[in-house]
């Protein structure tokens, strides 16, 4: 490991990191543009230039220089002042003064580092020169006039997307980033590209022009468009959500989150329920909190003890114990939040857990997918299977063949495969340290045991260095699955058993997936907060608030257990969903023992105490022992990923890119 002073302070660093590393590593802040721990290093901004001694009587880019032995590096001498200044003259030799209209006004590394780093004046009296826009897609606002060609775009799009559309084209002054025939950027994880732009070249589409980020309150909370449990940050302007961006956390989604994560945000204000509704004479009329509930108790008196409860996928926990103890004080146990149709076995919650955990899966020397589209399931989670793949992991598919951003050897779309598989598949997962199976939703409800069968498979017992290993890993998309399934959630034949039981009274949690013509002689009542498929087949609406509008506990599919806060208030009379649930308990005649929601969740720990905590769960894991019969293709789940909930299909960003993006529809953009 090598020793060197930085400004007289000794550091000792890893063998391989860089000079920028140590600098940092001894408390010195070090200014960068091109630079970004997540990319490979480019060296092209200059900005970080430091005095290192011995070496050349000039200063070095610290980005792309390795720390060696016995350097001396200073980073603030006159040398290094002065040409930290040069630097900064030129990138603003071209950049225009728009940062009053800028949306990056604020949060701006150039406006940051001019201030810190340059010249009260410049030397530069010629004309600026000007970039045409250039189109991206219905995400990326372009402003390319600004663009300091930092490359940060080119190399995230490269290296963690894995979709090579933005590029350079034209060499020195009249270089340009642009997208292959300027052409929508691909990729659904496009929003990310926005976050890592150190000036306002690229900024967010959507949102353009809407808010200033000093006028933004930031709320911390947990995204619920999939079950991958990233953790994100709220930024609110009155009673209305305007942002989303992720949070850093290694364990979970390091720091990117999918564009369906960031730009669902319009939808919280469209095509909201917020009053109640009744049906009469077949059609859905505005009713009083009371006229609700009364219609409610007329149902649940004739119904008695029929009575069934179907989470949908964006729950909270909360919400859902709340409605789990009303159906069980009025008498049943009918509770299940697979609302699709899935119905695997849940007696072992460790045989539908994403067991490797999600970092790491990065360890991972050989995987096996099977019916899986990771790409669309859990982009996040196929980012980890890339940097698995960049240090030497073998990737292995059973589906029908599609773009996963990588290399893939496809076996087929036959389940039978995974009786025998073929002899290149099997010898390298056979001698693989660390192999891993990825089962998605596709292949869960055909040929769970199949996979079963083989789990014992990707078991590696402990060793002296590597500890034990545990390869099986299950794919959800809803946010509310696992917590659900830890709350029991589960019928033994999925919503099969319920529509089989032929409840007098259902109640559906923000279900918007079900098949509706198994409940057409049920009380329906629909708890949820979009006009949605829910909504319109209910007799009796109950307006309740987003996870953006409440607090709330979530499990994520690797069973990590995790609390969001409220950011703003529902709309209307729109309600906390667990307050609505105890409130009509009362009307009920079954008033539930918990008055805040801090009871109910000391409640809801007192019945499941891995909900009590964050976390990791821990599941037991041992996989039954089941043949592997299993046979025929398997679909996929996630048909048109930016219109996968009921949040997404009110947003417009989200039917503009399911246009664009998935279904190929061409947009013309007016001449700014």
């Amino acid at each position: 490991m090598p020793k060197l002073t930085v400004d007289g302070i000794e550091v000792e660093v890893p063998a391989g990191a860089t000079v920028l590393q140590a600098c940092e590593a001894a408390g010195k802040e070090i200014p960068r543009f091109c630079y970004h721990e997540r990319l490979s290093i480019a060296g092209n901004c200059r900005m970080c230039l430091v005095e290192v001694k011995p070496g050349p009587p000039k200063p070095q880019a610290s980005c792309a220089l390795p720390a060696a032995d016995n350097q001396e590096i200073r980073t603030d001498s006159p040398m290094v002042k002065a040409a930290r200044e040069g630097v900064m003259e030129f990138l603003l030799i071209n950049h225009p003064l728009d940062c009053p209209i800028c949306d990056q006004g604020g949060e701006c590394d150039l406006q940051d580092q001019s201030v810190a780093y340059g010249r009260g004046h410049s030397r530069y009296t010629e004309n600026k020169r000007a970039v045409t826009e250039k189109y991206m897609g219905p995400i990326i606002k372009t402003i390319m006039t600004r663009c300091i060609q930092c490359t940060r775009c080119v190399r995230f799009g490269e290296e963690v997307a894995g979709v090579e559309d933005i590029g350079a084209i034209y060499r020195g002054e009249n270089m340009q980033i642009t997208t292959y025939l300027e052409k929508a950027f691909k990729s659904e994880l496009s929003g990310n590209a926005v976050d890592l732009c150190p000036v306002g070249a690229l900024t967010h589409k959507p949102v353009a022009f809407e808010y200033r980020s000093w006028e933004l309150k930031k709320n911390l909370s947990i995204d619920v468009m999939d079950a991958v449990g990233t953790n994100i940050r709220l930024d609110s302007r009155g009673r209305q959500v305007m942002r989303v961006l992720p949070r850093i956390n290694e364990d979970v989604n390091e720091e990117w989150a999918h564009d369906k994560t960031r730009y669902h945000v319009d939808a919280l204000v469209r095509r909201r329920l917020d009053k109640p509704y009744v049906r009469k004479d077949g059609k859905l009329v505005e009713a009083s909190w009371d006229e609700a509930f009364d219609a409610i108790a007329v149902a649940a008196k004739k119904a008695g003890s029929s009575v069934a409860a179907i989470a949908g996928d964006l729950l909270d926990c909360e919400t859902m114990y709340a409605a789990k103890a009303l159906v069980k004080a009025l008498g049943s146990d009918l509770l299940e939040g697979r609302q699709t149709g899935l119905a695997y076995d849940v007696s072992n919650l460790g045989s539908v857990a994403f067991n490797t955990t999600i970092a790491g899966i990065e360890d991972a020397d050989a995987i096996l997918l099977v019916g899986s589209n990771l790409r669309f399931e859990a982009p996040l989670i196929n980012t980890r299977v890339r940097k698995a793949i960049k240090k030497g992991a073998k990737v292995f598919a059973i589906g029908e063949e599609t773009d996963l951003t990588y290399k893939v050897e496809w076996l087929g779309n036959d389940l039978s495969i995974l009786g025998k598989l073929p002899d290149r598949a099997a010898e390298a997962i056979d001698a693989a340290k660390k192999p891993v199976l990825i089962v998605g939703p596709g292949a869960l409800k055909a040929g769970q045991g199949a996979t079963l069968a083989m789990a014992s498979a990707f078991q590696r017992a402990a060793t002296e260095t590597e500890g034990a290993w545990n390869g099986f890993n299950v794919v959800h998309t809803a946010a509310a699955r696992m917590g659900g399934l830890m709350l029991g959630y589960a019928q033994k034949g999925g919503i099969a058993d319920i529509v089989a039981a032929a409840p007098k009274l259902t109640f559906f949690l923000g279900a918007d997936e079900v098949n509706f013509e198994g409940f057409k002689d049920s009380f329906k009542v629909y708890v949820g907060h979009h006009g949605d498929q829910g909504a319109h087949h209910a007799d009796v609406i109950l307006p309740g608030a987003t996870y953006a509008e409440k607090p709330g506990t979530y499990v994520n599919l690797e069973g990590r257990v995790q609390r969001a806060d409220r950011a703003v208030f529902a709309p209307g009379d729109a309600r906390e969903d667990w307050t609505i649930l105890r409130a009509l308990s009362d009307r009920l005649g079954h008033t539930l023992p918990f008055d805040s929601f801090e009871q109910l969740r000391a409640e809801m720990a007192n019945e499941v105490p891995a909900l009590g905590r964050e976390g990791l769960a821990g599941y037991d894991f041992s996989p039954p022992k089941l043949a592997a019969t299993a046979s025929g293709p398997v679909g996929y789940a996630v048909a048109d990923f930016y219109l996968t909930n009921a949040i997404c299909r009110a947003s417009p960003t989200m039917q503009r890119c399911s246009a664009e993006l998935i279904h190929g529809e061409d947009f013309a953009e007016a001449a700014e």
